[in-house]
């Protein structure tokens, strides 16, 4: 019976998640070991989230689209990549979520810098 009730859970944790499958099936060159790491812990936490905790679902959610990002926006994946960088984590702190917070913080600091900045392409 427990079994079952995992399952289902599951099931209503990916509700939450339009992008799981795009985002673990993302093929990273073979020494991109941030890549590797950022769909081990958005695994991770996917898996933790109580479903019935509203604000953990948000930042799944959130967590979710942030990473489809990734994928997508090469500018975006070198900015995280080079912010990963400069996390640090204090003792007290729960290392997942220290983590997926600070993909937030980047991502919403890199939403702000975006909109004031336009990227034009050049034709040559």
């Amino acid at each position: 019976m427990k079994g079952k009730i995992d399952m289902k859970e599951n099931k209503q944790i990916l509700k939450h998640c339009p992008n799981f499958y795009k985002i673990l099936n993302f093929e990273y060159l073979e020494d991109d070991k941030l890549s590797e790491k950022l769909l081990d812990v958005y695994q991770t936490f996917v898996f933790k989230v109580d479903i019935k905790n509203n604000q953990e679902v948000a930042k799944l959610e959130q967590l979710d689209s942030i990473l489809c990002k990734y994928i997508d926006d090469y500018f975006f994946r070198k900015e995280l990549k080079t912010e990963m960088k400069k996390i640090k984590v204090r003792k007290d702190e729960d290392i997942l979520t220290a983590i997926v917070n600070w993909i937030i913080r980047v991502f919403d600091n890199y939403e702000v810098g975006y909109t004031r900045n336009i990227y034009f392409s050049r034709w040559i």
